[in-house]
């Protein structure tokens, strides 16, 4: 289990264009990556919309949002395009990210117990290490939670 501290899982994985973004590629910046059970769905949607909606205040503070899931390129596209959201949407098909960070998990719904996306987000300081956690999220001010704490603490 990852913990604040520790050096940030590498990962290179397909957007929702098709590109490959790394870890790598947020060096030197504050990066927010936050995982999400299935795009376009209603907390998904308003979790991504937050966002979209505060990231001219995530840039002033130095901070890149990328949102992950399992959801393929062309479902994670689609997504995007419905909403107009302004940062990448991993396609992490394979859970190689999301297994990386421990956003997979046994999850319970209505009794039942299965293998399933966590809704959590990692804040990644610009030396590559994890500033903060947010292991289970509640989507209503999770940006903005978030943006505070980058913003008090960074």
């Amino acid at each position: 289990m990852l913990k604040e501290g520790d050096k940030a899982p590498d990962f290179r994985c397909p957007a929702d264009d098709g590109k490959t973004i790394a870890l790598a590629d947020f060096k030197g910046r504050n990066l927010v990556l936050y995982f999400y059970p299935k795009a376009d769905t209603t907390g998904c949607t308003s979790e991504a919309i937050q966002f979209r909606d505060m990231l001219a205040e995530f840039e002033a503070a130095d901070a890149a949002i990328v949102g992950c899931s399992g959801d393929s390129e062309a479902a994670q596209a689609k997504f995007k395009a419905k909403y107009d959201l302004n940062f990448p949407l991993l396609a992490d098909t394979e859970f190689d990210v999301i297994e990386a960070y421990g956003a997979r998990r046994m999850k319970s719904f209505f009794g039942k117990t299965a293998l399933g996306i966590v809704r959590s987000s990692f804040w990644i300081g610009p030396d590559g290490k994890i500033r903060k956690i947010w292991p289970k999220v509640v989507v209503k001010g999770h940006a903005a939670d978030v943006l505070e704490s980058i913003k008090s603490e960074g």
